[in-house]
């Protein structure tokens, strides 16, 4: 059963991966293919694994894919503040990213702490 607080955050990690998408297809349209796959994999990893968490069988196994979102968020911070610092995306971009991830990362915290307490 999912709360608002799952659907909130299905809908924002889902628009992450669409921008992060389209990210990753400029880098390469702009022979920028450093840093740019991982960078891609994980940004679109943490909405697969929320998907999985909402589907999972058992508080533990909602707990353990939400946990890994978790981690592919922080993950993706790290590589997109990587990207801006080297220059290969505009501060514009990274910093709208960024703030989207940071926005994902605090939901997933609290979902967290939710789930680990009830």
């Amino acid at each position: 059963m999912e709360n608002k607080s799952e659907n909130i955050i299905v809908s924002k990690t889902y628009a992450f991966a669409l921008k992060a998408i389209r990210l990753y297809k400029s880098l390469l349209s702009n022979n920028k293919y450093i840093l740019s796959k991982q960078f891609l994999k994980s940004a679109t990893s943490i909405g697969a694994n929320v998907e999985e968490a909402i589907g999972g069988q058992s508080k533990k196994d909602f707990i353990a894919k939400l946990s890994i979102s978790y981690k592919e968020a922080r993950e993706v911070h790290y590589w997109i503040r990587l990207l801006k610092d080297s220059s290969l995306i505009n501060l514009e971009i990274a910093n709208d990213l960024l703030m989207d991830c940071e926005e994902i990362l605090k939901i997933l915290t609290a979902n967290l702490k939710t789930s680990k307490s009830n």
